[in-house]
């Protein structure tokens, strides 16, 4: 009997210890959990939020939350990583503060809690510090300097020197942009490798696909180049009649070379930024009045959903517009995102909003639809906008995967996103660094928003 009684002891102390309430301040309960380690689902878990890092991932079983200062029951709701949109580009403070915030939320409203802007300015460095300090709200924010292109670079020493200037500034990369003579290019790269600053954007005409290669872009994005890459030598075009994104070279483009490109991206480790959504709404035959009824356009000024209108417009009335050209064009570049991915080659989500018919984090649901007709399982989509970019940031310790010690920023979905990657675009909440905003409030906030623009 005293033996038995030991053992019960023994047992009911082992229960206390595995139910013993931990202090925290968010639980999320009864939710599956993607944490994007693998392609498994973790049924039934609670998730543990503290200081705005996780603590504990469980069975719910397991996890005593009667120390938590908010519980959400997710009833069977997909918990994943935050996403990230690595191609974005943040308005300015010319006019006020507003704008650039309302993009932010716009971002977060689609589970996106960490952006890369692409276009940066003075401004962008402070908003990057005030969200870090929880001053305004949004995703985490990594920002470019003002763009290197023929404009503001026309000589190799002024070149040399805007690098070193925006480094001191401190933004995080270089954005390049098209213009760039090679050697302005050259003297670019060599005094940022120098300095120890990752650069990224357009590939320029005078350089060339090869060449940026060759230089280790942090990342290429808008496949820019690529196409181009295709076209025989034989031929002999002139490089600057390549048109949008080498729209057209389309006919001249040949398969047979890709797999050279392919190889030599992948031992480079250059990651590939696709945007190929909005490549397919800008060049694409689509009607921009149709485009302009999409139901994410009411949270855009009417004045700038106007001059989508025009661009697009004008995109089609050029004499040289060709639709079965364009649609052609599109295929060739999701075959080369196919034959990218395939290779092994990084991956990084991005949209490249706001854009032409590309709305701040509704942008990144059609892209995530783009990768998917591009042979991308949803999981490796998944990966594009999660584990690959801390991997890209060398940040892989603080945000990317659901795990005990990282960053508490993630989505909960009403579905599973392995099965469909559309059901990432039905949050039921996100959250940021800790900070929890559920579904009522973003859609108050959306409300709100388009509202303010007579919807």
């Amino acid at each position: 009997m005293i033996k038995y009684l030991k053992l019960l002891a023994v047992a009911l102390l082992a229960i206390s210890s595995c139910t013993k309430a931990q202090e925290a301040d968010f639980a999320f309960t009864n939710v599956n959990v993607i944490t994007m380690e693998n392609d498994q689902v973790l049924k039934d878990q609670t998730v543990l939020i503290k200081a705005g890092k996780i603590t504990q991932i469980g069975e719910a079983k397991s996890i005593n939350t009667s120390a938590t200062k908010e519980v959400v029951d997710t009833q069977g709701k997909f918990l994943i990583p935050g996403l990230a949109e690595m191609h974005a580009h943040i308005p300015g403070n010319q006019n006020g503060t507003e704008l650039a915030e309302e993009t932010l939320f716009l971002h977060l409203s689609n589970g996106i809690t960490l952006i890369r802007g692409m276009l940066g300015q003075p401004y962008h460095i402070s908003l990057r510090e005030q969200v870090e300090k929880g001053e305004v709200l949004g995703p985490k924010i990594y920002t470019s300097g003002p763009s290197f292109n023929n404009n503001t670079v026309t000589s190799a020493a002024q070149g040399a020197n805007r690098v070193r200037e925006q480094k001191d500034a401190g933004y995080d990369f270089l954005k390049l942009h098209p213009g760039l003579t090679r050697e302005n290019f050259d003297a670019i790269i060599a005094t940022a490798n120098e300095i120890g600053i990752p650069y990224a954007g357009h590939v320029s005409t005078g350089v060339g696909i090869r060449r940026a290669i060759e230089a280790k872009y942090g990342s290429i994005d808008h496949i820019d180049g690529y196409l181009e890459g295709l076209v025989p030598a034989s031929l002999d075009l002139d490089p600057d009649s390549n048109g949008f994104f080498g729209i057209n070279f389309t006919e001249e483009a040949e398969l047979s070379n890709l797999p050279e490109l392919v190889q030599k991206t992948k031992e480079a480790g250059v990651w590939i930024v696709p945007t190929q959504a909005m490549m397919e709404r800008w060049m694409g035959p689509s009607d921009p009045l149709d485009l302009a009824k999409d139901p994410e356009m009411k949270y855009i000024h009417p004045n700038t959903l106007n001059n989508w209108v025009s661009t697009k417009q004008n995109v089609l009335a050029q004499p040289t517009y060709n639709a079965e050209q364009a649609l052609k064009f599109n295929e060739i570049r999701r075959e080369i995102l196919r034959q990218l991915h395939e290779a092994g080659v990084g991956i990084l989500l991005g949209s490249d909003a706001p854009q032409v018919f590309n709305v701040p984090g509704f942008s990144i649901q059609r892209e995530m639809d783009a990768m998917a007709r591009s042979g991308m399982s949803a999981y490796e989509i998944l990966k594009a906008g999660t584990v690959n970019p801390a991997l890209y940031f060398g940040d892989e310790t603080e945000y990317g995967i659901l795990k005990v010690g990282l960053d508490a920023s993630m989505v909960l979905l009403e579905n599973n996103p392995l099965l469909n990657i559309s059901n990432v675009s039905n949050p039921a909440g996100v959250m940021v660094k800790g900070k929890w905003i559920s579904k009522e409030a973003i859609e108050e906030r959306l409300r709100s928003i388009a509202e303010q623009y007579g919807h």
